[in-house]
């Protein structure tokens, strides 16, 4: 048994973990996955096919790189059995605050909501292959992977269109205090999510309690709030579109992400 060290300095959340899961759930000698995101460091235990791990993590575009590789005597892994319920419970989170979050911005006029919920979205997909491809077959995963993607990618880019549509046109100012409203509730949603998540690895010495490490869908949360009150402030509609157009490039490159796990 060897355990090889990779630092993957673009791995900053779940999402990017369970990406990682995916990619390399072909390789059958890989006998546990050791994830530390506030470090940025995956420790894999395999019996080999090391060359194909780091093939198949640098085509993730993650910035993985091989720290070193050492003969380990570790057999006892204590895999938490609790894992699947608990990426039951982030998916239908995260799936429930896509379809409040995009009704929501219909009705409040706000692309930055609107493309808020296809970030959750985007969490849904990578949670949601993750639970199909269990007891698939690696070709069931891989097609799931491109239509997830493809699909991920066409909301995207439909987003942008009427990001520019609304930025030339005469559009009125999206309703401010529905999207500080519900911007707020899905900043907790991604909390509970967070906790969910370092609860089923709270044995490991890694996670310090103390320094928790902010995922992208806060900061994105985050920033649909201070475009909220942006819109109130100076009664524009900019703010509300400059954010909804960076989380539509954000959205983007995950489907990107997602469709690299189809090759």
């Amino acid at each position: 048994m060897y355990k090889s060290t990779f630092k993957i300095s673009k791995m900053d959340c779940s999402s990017e973990e369970n990406l990682i899961r995916m990619k390399v759930s072909e390789i059958t000698s890989i006998a546990h996955l050791d994830f530390d995101i506030p470090e940025r460091k995956l420790k894999v235990f395999h019996k080999g096919d090391l060359e194909r791990i780091n093939q198949l993590l640098e085509e993730l575009n993650l910035g993985s790189e091989l720290i070193e590789s050492k003969p380990t005597n570790r057999i006892d892994f204590g895999e938490n059995k609790l894992q699947r319920k608990l990426l039951w419970s982030v998916l239908i989170i995260n799936f429930s605050f896509f379809l409040i979050e995009i009704v929501s911005g219909l009705i409040a006029n706000s692309m930055g909501l609107i493309a808020d919920s296809l970030d959750m979205l985007a969490d849904s997909f990578v949670y949601g292959i993750s639970l199909l491809a269990v007891g698939g077959t690696i070709a069931r995963k891989k097609n799931i992977a491109k239509l997830a993607g493809y699909f991920q990618i066409t909301l995207a880019i439909v987003g942008f269109v009427e990001v520019l549509r609304r930025y030339f046109g005469l559009e009125t100012s999206p309703d401010h205090l529905l999207m500080i409203l519900v911007s707020s509730l899905a900043l907790i949603a991604n909390g509970i999510c967070l906790f969910l998540l370092q609860k089923s690895k709270n044995d490991e010495a890694h996670m310090k309690a103390s320094m928790v490490f902010t995922s992208n869908d806060i900061i994105i949360n985050t920033g649909v709030i201070t475009a909220g009150v942006l819109v109130y402030t100076l009664h524009s509609s900019l703010p509300d579109l400059i954010i909804g157009a960076v989380v539509f490039a954000i959205v983007t490159r995950g489907g990107f992400r997602i469709l690299s796990l189809g090759k």
